[in-house]
């Protein structure tokens, strides 16, 4: 009993140090997002400190960020929009037909490094006069989503039994029926997880946002260039746009969390 309730002990010691490690980073983040640039910069870091609102007034009062807050939200709910249009029936294609081939191919488009595509990409959106367009950035975000979605959802849809769909088409379905009212239905915590995952990635993206758009179609991890000139760095404003770009992440995962644990642990029948 004593040995149990020692290793008890050490696994929530351990638990709890590997999560002040993963999240010292955000905590710290966070902290210096309230401090003056006498605060973070000051030596030794300053635990205690007067916080300020400077920085976030700073960010959402002298820069137009709502404005990038809508260029990354277009870019990411039409990416991922258009990844599960084509990436879901893709899935079931490669689930049900053993399409292992088409399947590797799509992730090794994922497996890639993104810069890879940008001179292609610059090339073609260039001459077709598609730059600092949302066009530009939503196809090349559709590299993100698509081959994630094919990926999360090929697995799924091979845990649905294929008897229910079987037993919907001797009643006269048709297979994309069958799909559209069966699969689909049942795939829920899958397709939450695909999304979810889908638009953080999206999200997120530096590279791509960062050579195909300017003022117009700026997405927020390229604005925090706005507070880094050549003289110095405005570390309380980067900090502020930091957790400004975490936080609709973070209260989307929070929201999905149960539904993205079970989607990609299992599907939604086993067989």
């Amino acid at each position: 009993m004593r040995k149990k309730a020692a290793f008890s002990v050490l696994f929530y010691i351990l638990i709890l140090g590997v999560s002040l490690v993963l999240l010292f980073p955000f905590f710290w983040m966070l902290a210096s997002s309230f401090k003056t640039q006498v605060d973070i910069i000051s030596w030794p870091p300053k635990i205690l400190f007067n916080p300020t609102m400077a920085n976030y007034e700073r960010v959402f009062g002298e820069q137009d960020f709502l404005r990038y807050f809508y260029n990354s939200a277009v870019v990411g709910v039409s990416a991922v929009a258009v990844g599960l249009l084509l990436g879901l029936p893709a899935a079931y294609s490669i689930a049900r037909f053993g399409q292992k081939r088409l399947s590797v191919f799509i992730l090794v488009a994922r497996l890639m490094p993104g810069i890879s595509f940008l001179m292609p990409w610059y090339i073609i959106f260039s001459r077709l006069h598609l730059m600092d367009s949302y066009v530009a950035l939503i196809l090349s975000h559709i590299l993100i989503a698509l081959p994630l979605v094919v990926w999360i959802m090929s697995s799924y849809f091979e845990t649905v039994p294929q008897e229910m769909e079987e037993s919907a088409m001797v009643d006269g379905a048709t297979r994309q029926r069958a799909f559209l009212s069966i699969i689909l239905p049942l795939s829920g915590p899958g397709i939450v997880t695909a999304t979810t995952l889908s638009f953080i990635f999206s999200w997120n993206n530096f590279m791509f946002s960062q050579v195909l758009s300017m003022q117009k179609t700026k997405t927020l991890p390229i604005a925090i260039y706005n507070f880094v000139s050549y003289a110095e760095v405005d570390w309380g404003a980067v900090m502020a746009v930091a957790v400004s770009i975490m936080m609709p992440a973070i209260i989307i995962t929070m929201i999905f969390q149960r539904y993205v644990v079970k989607g990609l642990t299992m599907g939604a029948v086993k067989g």
